[in-house]
């Protein structure tokens, strides 16, 4: 049988309430919400959510202190969506516990990619969802983290095959190399933002010659792009 997993948003941002936690029903997820802080603990221990989407600035208790209270009784995964994006904020809330930490606006899909990273880290899944990807001759399988070409295995870092996933779920669509590494890396990663550099040069080489109907793209002056027809 397939496991429902349960999200608890706690945020009054008009935008969540009509647009981002429709598209998390749709990805299949059974969304609670609640609107202040007040009530936001109580619904987390009602409905034991398996993760917590946290905006900081509500009306009652704020998220910082909701975050805290999490972190004394569960180690369910919280994941800050707020608009407050100073790195002291964000060193803040990964202090206080937080897995991740995501800066509106954010492209509700970003977020779910960020979401099913969080998941995995913490043990949580969806026995029949396989996340994997077809593109011609090329097989993305994140769930089992391979890389299939033309029907044979081929060996890849945990970190390129994310980063490859990561792209490939957004056809078209072009990165910074900011957003990647937040993407895959997770905001507390503060390396140099030239790691992306490096490991898309290792994913060409893997890719190279395998199919003209779909590449890694260079978008000069901005970032990546993977490319399908």
């Amino acid at each position: 049988m397939k496991k429902v997993i349960n999200i608890l948003i706690v945020d009054n941002d008009k935008w969540s309430k009509d647009e981002f936690k429709p598209h998390l029903k749709k990805e299949g997820y059974n969304v609670i919400s609640s609107e202040n802080g007040n009530e936001a603990m109580m619904k987390f221990k009602v409905f034991k959510p398996e993760i917590v989407l946290l905006d900081v600035e509500l009306p009652g208790k704020d998220g910082w202190e909701i975050c805290r209270k999490i972190r004394r009784e569960s180690k369910t995964p919280v994941i800050f969506i707020t608009n407050k994006s100073d790195i002291s904020d964000k060193i803040l809330g990964f202090e206080l516990g937080a897995d991740d930490y995501i800066v509106k606006p954010f492209d509700p899909r970003e977020a779910v990619v960020r979401i099913k990273a969080v998941s995995r880290r913490a043990g949580i899944n969806n026995s029949e969802q396989v996340e994997q990807l077809y593109f011609d001759n090329i097989n993305i399988n994140l769930s089992e983290y391979k890389l299939i070409i033309n029907g044979e295995n081929t060996e890849i870092p945990p970190k390129e095959l994310e980063l490859l996933y990561f792209m490939a779920s957004h056809p078209n669509r072009v990165y910074t190399r900011t957003q990647l590494l937040d993407a895959v890396w997770g905001t507390d990663y503060y390396g140099d933002a030239r790691t992306i550099d490096v490991h898309i040069n290792r994913i060409r080489e893997k890719l190279e010659g395998v199919s003209d109907r779909w590449k890694v793209k260079t978008v000069w002056g901005v970032g990546y792009k993977f490319e399908s027809e």
